[in-house]
């Protein structure tokens, strides 16, 4: 196996070299996902800056270890590392470059996620999960296995499922109805949420959402998690259903496990496609997010540009409500030609209403404002 040397962040590391990204490569190590690794090391430090005592983290999926190194090298406070993986040349590499980087604090396993996860339970305050396709199978064991006041990082690239191409798959593992719709990607996030939120009830923990965004092919969140039955109760509330009118673009977000969900479209009448059950609270804690801005503006990674430009727009979005308007799917149902967005952005504000640009489409609009308003804004533009 043939090997080339990166630097990424602030480490230099050994990482196989091959033509293709698969699953099937001898070590795997995937270079689309470096933006998702600066934020991370973003959120981890913020998450970290809240403790009064250093943080133990687990990458349960390590391959070369680059995560796991990056996350000591570059997050204070650290005091042990464990990076996890069954592939015993991904074990020997991520021992290579451990000692390439000259570090102690990070420890290299051969096991199997969820059995490692089982047998270290309570150890951990910051757990990762990044593996190739759904996490779903391990959030049992990262639920149970978490400390109290801990925290969860998670990525599916199953997006197929979760943004409702797949619909058997994402009932399967997620057991929720995804729907195709222009804000796909955003109900993707909320059934993933809503999935983490039921699991972690199991165990009297709550979820709490602090940074989620949907980059290229996966899906990301970032997750702090308490202890009780109230807390866990008050978490379960966020959970709901939202109905979308294809006919007129119309949506209701409609909360509860149980509720009783309108057939027909308010608006036009006609019948509404449900997606859930999902997360309906907030998936941006604008707070959380302004720390990881200052964070990563002041932290040393190749991908500067792009994580701000990804922290900016969620933090401007962090306070919307759930959905987004697509502004060329209203201009078409309008059969009109599509203003500029900044402009519609700009009245919405003028006439009172929450307005902002979401990360999840260049084209969407997150507003408060009732789509019969939004509708003649834009038509008289």
């Amino acid at each position: 196996m043939s090997h080339k040397l990166i630097q990424e962040g602030r480490i230099n590391i050994k990482v196989p070299f091959f033509e293709k990204i698969s699953s099937k490569a001898p070590v795997f190590y995937n270079p689309a996902m470096e933006l998702n690794r600066d934020l991370s090391v973003a959120a981890i430090t913020r998450f970290q800056m809240d403790r009064e005592s250093e943080i133990k983290i687990c990458d349960a999926f390590g391959g070369t270890g680059i995560r796991a190194i990056r996350y000591s090298k570059e997050i204070e406070g650290v005091c042990e590392v464990v990076t996890n993986d069954t592939n015993p040349l991904a074990v020997r590499l991520a021992k290579e470059n451990i000692i390439m980087n000259n570090l102690n604090n990070v420890k290299v396993c051969m096991e199997e996620a969820n059995i490692l996860l089982r047998q270290r339970r309570g150890e951990f305050d910051v757990i990762d999960i990044d593996p190739f396709g759904t996490p779903s199978y391990h959030v049992e064991s990262a639920a149970y296995s978490l400390k109290s006041s801990g925290m969860l990082c998670v990525t599916a690239t199953d997006t197929s499922a979760l943004c409702g191409t797949y619909k058997e798959p994402c009932i399967r593992k997620y057991g929720s109805m995804p729907l195709k719709t222009e804000y796909c990607h955003e109900i993707g996030i909320r059934i993933l949420a809503g999935f983490l939120a039921r699991t972690f009830a199991k165990y009297r923990k709550s979820v709490n959402l602090k940074f989620s965004h949907s980059t290229q092919h996966y899906m990301r969140i970032y997750i702090t998690s308490d202890k009780g039955a109230k807390i866990t109760d008050n978490s379960l509330g966020n959970l709901g259903y939202i109905l979308h009118c294809s006919n007129c673009l119309n949506r209701e977000i409609i909360t509860g496990i149980t509720p009783r969900l309108p057939l027909k479209c308010a608006i036009c009448g006609e019948q509404y496609k449900v997606a859930g059950p999902l997360w309906c609270g907030k998936i941006l804690d604008a707070d959380f997010i302004k720390g990881m801005l200052n964070i990563a503006s002041a932290i040393k990674i190749n991908k500067k540009k792009k994580a701000l430009k990804i922290l900016e727009t969620c933090y401007e979005e962090s306070n919307a409500p759930a959905t987004f308007y697509d502004l060329h799917k209203i201009c078409k149902k309008l059969k009109i030609s599509v203003p500029p967005l900044e402009r519609v952005l700009k009245t919405l504000k003028n006439r009172g209403y929450f307005a902002s640009r979401t990360h999840f489409k260049p084209t969407g609009i997150k507003t408060d404002a009732p789509l019969k308003k939004l509708k003649e804004m834009i038509n008289d533009i």
